[in-house]
């Protein structure tokens, strides 16, 4: 298998869904739907398949040290799978952004910036919309994390 091949495939389809993000505010259903659903799936399903595939180049590394983790990014397969779990989990935050800004009623042009944030950096874009949503909405206060029990 050419992994160089499957790590194009999964960046396109990724960008795929950045570009539908950015159109959000035009078209937020088949964003919502495509973006925020689809094309993490199908990201979601390579990375399954990278896992299960039979280890090639070694199976040595974990997660239990520092070292270990480079040991098992050292093989193309594991570092694939690493880059997809990163571009389904960056997308998938990246639709929750648009979709909730949209439900908040948060403009749009305040979201721009938080997507190349999340894209580049994760955590950090997520970060900048929770200051966003604070800022945005000082009038009517929402949790950062809704409570689902209640």
């Amino acid at each position: 298998m050419d992994f160089e091949v499957w790590f194009s495939i999964a960046g396109v389809v990724a960008m795929l869904g950045w570009l539908l993000l950015l159109g959000s505010p035009f078209i937020p259903a088949w964003s919502d739907r495509i973006a925020g659903w689809l094309l993490p799936t199908v990201l979601s399903i390579g990375y399954i398949m990278l896992l299960i595939l039979p280890a090639s180049g070694g199976s040595s590394g974990g997660f239990g040290t520092l070292a270990a983790v480079m040991e098992l990014f050292s093989f193309e397969q594991a570092a694939l799978a690493g880059w997809i779990h990163f571009l389904a989990f960056d997308l998938l935050v990246g639709a929750w952004i648009c979709r909730t800004a949209r439900e908040e009623g948060i403009s749009f042009w305040f979201v721009i910036p938080c997507l190349p944030l999340t894209i580049l950096f994760g955590p950090v874009g997520w970060l900048a919309f929770q200051a966003v949503r604070l800022v945005c909405c000082r009038n009517t206060p929402r949790p950062l994390i809704e409570n689902t029990t209640a």
